[in-house]
This record gives C-alpha cells, structure tokens and sequence, in this order.
C-alpha cells in the first residue's frame, strides 16, 4: 500500500453525494440507503445502524474522526450491524421521517448527526445525536451503545424491542395528519404578530435567547403585517432585525453572506458554515426591506449576498451549490477570522487602527484568539463620533476590506458542498428572479434564466424531477419541497420576463403535484408514495430552517389563482390552509409562512397587474422598475405581448386585454374586476405607485 492510498475503502466510494464521500475511507462497512443494505440486514437477521448527517455538518465531522475512523469501533458496528449512511440533503424524506422518530424517543432536541437503530423492517427503536467513541461527559458511547444493543437483540428483552419499534410506527401512522375543516380565522394573523412581540429582542432582534436563527421569512411576515395593518412595531421589528444580523459576525462583511446561525443573542459569533437556503430567503428579507423603506443599505446587503452567490457557489453551467462549511485547515471559522497583526501587516498601521477600531478588532480576539469581523454601530455614527468624513470613512474602508477579501482567497477555502439542489435552486431562482425585478439588473436576470434551464435540462424528465445533480448524474425522486420551491422560483422568473416557456412549465408541475402527492381533500405529502422503503406517508407543514413545501406551494397556488382566475387553484390552497389550522391554533410562529398565505387569502386587494405591451414595447423598462421597485405584496404580473399564442392559449382572458389605440396600456384587476385600463405612461407610472 502506497503512503498516499487510503487503508480502508468502501462501498460508498460509488456515490456521489460530498457527504458519503467523506465516509468512503471509514473502515466501517457502509451502505448507501437503498435495497441491497435491507435484504442483507433481514437474510443476516442484524439491525440497522443508520446515521445521517450532511456535508458541512461540524459535529457530523467530530463523530467520524472521533468513532467511524476508529477500526476498533468500526469492527464492532460491522460485527452486529448493517450499517447505512445517509446525506440528510439527499434523502431529506428518510431524514424528516427518522428525525421525527428520533425526537419521540430521546430527551432535549434532536439534530446532526442522527443515528438511529432500526429493526430489518426500518422500524426505529434507539435513536440518539453526537456518540462520542466511548462513555464521555454524560454522554453515552457508541461502543457501549454497540454493546448494549448487542444484548438486547440476542436475548429475551428482543421481542419487547421489537414490538415497540412497531408500536412507535403505528402511533405516528395514527396521528398522521393530512386534512382539515376549517380555514384559520383571520384574527390568527393578529394574535401571530402579537406573539412575535413578545418573543422579539428589542435590542438585537430576531428572537430572545441563543442561539439565534436569521429565520428570514418572520421578516417578510412582518413586513406584509405592518404595510397592511400601519403596526409600526412590526417595521421597528424588521428594521432592527435586519440592521444587527448585518453588523453581527453572522454576516460576512469581506464576502458576502450569511452563516448558519450565531451561538449568542448579538448575532455575534456564528456557526461559520453557509448554506444556499439561508442566504436566498435571506436575500429575499433584505430585498422585500428596501422595496418597503428605500434603506440604501438593505439593497447593498441583497446585492453582497448574491454577488457572494455569483462568485462562489455557482457551477459554470448555471445551477447553485449547497454550502461551504464552517471548518478548514482543522479549526472552525479560521478562514473568516483575524489576528490584530495580520490586519497591521496588511493595510499599514494609520489605516488598520482605524479599521480595527470600527470592526471591534482586538489583541485579544473575540473568538479562540482571532477576531470575527462586526460593528457595534453604523458608519454614519461612527464617522460623527470621530468626526471623519462619512464618505471618505466608507471609501477607505471598501478599499481596506478589498485588501483582507485578497489576502483572505489566498487561504486554504472551506470544504464546499458542490451538490446542486432542485428545492434549494427553486429558492435561489426566486431570490435572483425578484432582485433582477426590482433592481433592473440585467446580470441577475441571465443568471437565473441560467439556473432555471440547468434545473429543467439536468433534472426534469419525463414530466418528473429528480432532486440532486453532482458530477453530470441526476439522482433521487424529488419531493414536494423540489416541486414547491421549483415551481415559486420558476413563477417568479415568468413575471419577470413574461417568457411563457416559464409558465407552461409551472403548471406542468403544478398539475403532476396535484396528481401524485396531494392528498384526497387534503395538503400535500412529502412522497409521492412510490417507494416502499418510506415506512410512512406524511404530510408535513412546520416552517423550519426552510419554509415547508406545503407552506410555499400553498402559495404557489394562490398566485396561480391570481393569474388565472381558476377556482380549482383557491380549493386546493383552503385545503392546505384547512390542513395546518391545528398547528396555527396551537403554536403559529412555528408556522409562519402559512401566516403570509393566510394574510393574501383574506386580502380582498391582491392586484392582477397586466401589462398589454405594444409592437414596440414601449416604456417596458420604466413600467416595469415601477411595479417591482415597490413592495405589492402577492400582486401577480402578466406580460402580456402581442403576438404571444402560447399566452393566449394558457390564460385566454389577456387576450381580450389589449393596447388600446397601439399604445402600451395597463390594466390592474382585483377579484376578477378589473379598472379603466389606462396607456398614458405617466398615468400608469402613477398608478403603480398608489398600489
């Protein structure tokens, strides 16, 4: 064996997942989820040690250097299991399903790594997070686990395992929820935002406590709440929100960008791994946050997060990656961090002090030793305090930080997850689609006509999607958040452009959706039920990290309904709102972007903005920066151009709406009813501004 070839190889080597990759030189004997790990774990009579996690999951790297690398514990795992590793991301319907289980069974939350024991039959029956290597910290060991579920299994004690795993299945196959009866009254929008109050931090927004989560759609929630209501707390709520996570080391003022989450209350120290869902819902909160207060700085941290997007996580053909993690050369948050000495060697010390001075670097450091980048106040405020020039204080510090970003690209990256996801591309797609709107950025607009024909060249076949495409294959049957997000992003960039290729594949979506995963008068479930190795069918609706499919899709639906006037669209939304109506009685800011549904649905108002535009498509550009540099929330926009039969055929009503007397006219319809179409541009300029 050469000193450069791995001791241990196994099967994962086959797969294409970043995640089971890293796992392929374990000397565990891995399986991938699949056919071959279930027939071996029944013809050899051993459980199943499942254990998923993702690619840039810290605690996830801990567990393997620490356990999976050991050969000792390696050869107790393959002496009494079958063991199968899982990318979280990949498969997040056998994640979803197993992470339930896992949080019935164990004390405190649940997260990553999961491990979780099966029977042969994939019924769980152990179930547990990080395992250190042996008995530590009050913290079981994976080899005295291995013991232990060794005894249990050959003895007497089995029968009574086995059995529970199955009551286990059955008690949540009982409660599986699906359906409702009732729409969610109106006032739980109210009562939502008052609960929102009292659990916001008045100081550093977001939520009380830590760790603290950027949970980016609260912000877009809020924002619709208090352009419809005038409660200034909301906006108070969004602006201090966004202006602390901006200042915070959550963000990443050299690149762009947010991370994970922060493990204090001030936004300031983060979990330094950045995901692509975060930062495009993300850049969405930002985006919604100057259409609503023209803050200038809201459309410079939209930009910095995509231009982050652009630069570093964007494969040459067109899709986005999944994430870079929070670790490099072995330490956690080393490539975003700072000494006092590097930032002096760098920039000079007249420049670095005041640098240091504004960004809160230390010789102490605020993290391990080194320094992550904040504020502790705005520019503006800093240059009065000082008495600098606030223009000539913002040029110096681009210039200096365009120094540290150079010096910082020098450094060993972060490991990136290169994976493309339909669900999280969906996400992206939309952010990238409403920023080209509502900037005019032309950049932005072929970037996400890019992404979305990646999407639909790479994993749409056969009036079907698949969910991950790395290294030229497309893999794994899509689930609703692949549709739901898909189809959103893909509306989006319909509005935008008016390219009715967009729309005629939203709605072949939307209708295969209708057909294999919705339930009978019901929401819709995760699977589409076509794979017997999901032990169980649900239907899921909590607003977590991500929106859930159900939440976004039943938006989905209320656009088209706008767009369309079709009734079947507004039944299947009040079969979603009808489903998750429970969960909002019982605890609604953990369903809050149902919250955003349940307030377009009530809003007699939402505007079905129709531009019917002329041969020449004349003010276009300038009509069209006046509907999407305001904030219209859940307005559906139509471009309508004359020669444009596709259109016609899949929404015959734009037919009838035409340029009066060749002019570029528009019209602005609510309910079905629609105003004097108006084709003077300053007229129609005006018009837009009043909605």
């Amino acid at each position: 064996m050469s000193e450069n070839q791995p001791a241990y190889t196994n099967r994962l080597i086959r797969e294409k997942s970043p995640y089971l990759l890293q796992h392929a030189h374990n000397p565990v004997d891995w399986y991938a989820w699949g056919e071959e790990a279930f027939s071996l774990a029944k013809e050899n009579d051993k459980p199943i040690f499942l254990s998923i996690g993702y690619a840039t999951c810290h605690w996830c790297h801990v567990m393997e250097r620490e356990s999976f690398e050991n050969p000792k514990i390696a050869q107790m795992l393959n002496d009494n299991f079958i063991n199968i590793k899982v990318d979280r991301e990949e498969l997040p319907e056998v994640d979803s399903l197993y992470m339930e289980f896992a949080q019935s069974m164990m004390e405190g939350s649940a997260g990553w790594p999961l491990n979780v024991v099966l029977t042969p039959d994939l019924e769980p029956f152990f179930a547990a997070t990080y395992l250190p290597p042996h008995n530590a910290h009050g913290l079981m060991g994976l080899a005295e686990l291995v013991s232990r579920i060794q005894e249990v299994w050959h003895s007497e004690t089995r029968e009574t395992v086995l059995s529970q795993a199955t009551k286990i299945v059955e008690v949540f196959s009982s409660h599986a929820h699906s359906r409702g009866d009732a729409i969610p009254l109106k006032m739980t929008i109210d009562d939502t935002a008052v609960m929102l109050f009292k659990m916001a931090d008045p100081v550093y927004g977001g939520i009380k406590g830590s760790p603290k989560f950027p949970i980016g759609y609260q912000i877009n929630f809020l924002l619709r709440y208090s352009l419809r209501t005038k409660d200034s707390r909301a906006l108070f709520l969004v602006e201090r929100t966004l202006d602390m996570m901006h200042r915070g080391g959550i963000y990443d003022h050299l690149g762009g960008g947010f991370s994970r989450y922060s493990v204090d209350e001030k936004w300031l120290v983060p979990h330094f791994e950045k995901m692509l869902y975060d930062n495009a819902i993300l850049a969405n909160s930002y985006l919604e946050a100057w259409q609503t207060t023209k803050n200038p700085l809201y459309m410079q941290v939209c930009r910095e997060v995509l231009n982050y997007i652009l630069r570093d996580m964007t494969h040459p053909e067109g899709g986005f990656y999944s994430a870079e993690d929070a670790d490099s050369e072995g330490h956690e948050g080393l490539f975003y961090t700072w000494t006092l000495g590097e930032i002096y060697r760098l920039l000079g010390a007249d420049e670095a002090q005041v640098f240091c001075d504004f960004y809160g670097v230390t010789e102490l450091g605020n993290f391990e030793g080194r320094n992550i980048l904040h504020t502790r106040e705005t520019l503006a405020e800093y240059a009065s305090k000082k008495k600098i020039d606030q223009e000539q204080l913002g040029s110096q510090l681009a210039a200096n930080r365009k120094v540290l970003f150079e010096a910082r690209n020098a450094r060993v990256h972060p490991f990136k997850d290169d994976k493309i996801l339909t669900s999280w591309n969906g996400l992206m797609i939309h952010a990238f689609a409403a920023a080209a709107g509502a900037l005019g950025d032309k950049r932005y607009l072929a970037v996400t006509e890019r992404a979305a024909r990646f999407i639909k060249l790479k994993l749409w076949e056969n009036g079907h999607l698949k969910r991950r495409w790395r290294d030229g294959e497309g893999s794994h049957t899509a689930v609703l958040d692949d549709y739901a997000f898909l189809i959103r992003g893909v509306l989006t960039l319909f509005e935008i452009t008016g390219h009715t290729e967009w729309l005629e594949w939203v709605l072949a979506m939307t209708q295969m959706l209708q057909e294999e995963f919705k339930a009978q008068e019901g929401a819709y479930y995760q699977t589409d039920g076509k794979s017997e190795h999901i032990i169980l069918r649900r239907c899921h609706f909590s607003d977590g990290a991500e929106p859930s499919g159900n939440s976004i899709h039943c938006e989905n639906l209320l656009r088209l309904y706008h767009l369309t006037q079709d009734e079947q669209y507004l039944n299947q939304v009040e079969d979603i709102l009808k489903a998750v109506k429970s969960y909002l009685d019982n605890y609604p800011p953990g369903y809050c972007y149902h919250l955003i549904n349940l307030q377009s649905y009530y809003d007699a108002n939402v505007p079905l903005i129709v531009l019917a535009l002329n041969a020449q498509e004349e003010g276009k550009a300038q009509i069209l920066e006046h509907i999407y540099t305001n904030f219209i929330p859940d307005k559906a926009v139509i471009i309508r151009r004359h020669d444009d039969q596709n259109l016609f055929k899949l929404l015959p009503q734009v037919e009838l709406q035409v340029p009066l007397a060749g002019r570029t006219t528009l019209y602005i319809c609510s309910k079905g009813v629609c105003k004097k179409p108006i084709s003077d541009l300053s007229d129609i300029c005006a018009a837009l501004d009043k909605l």
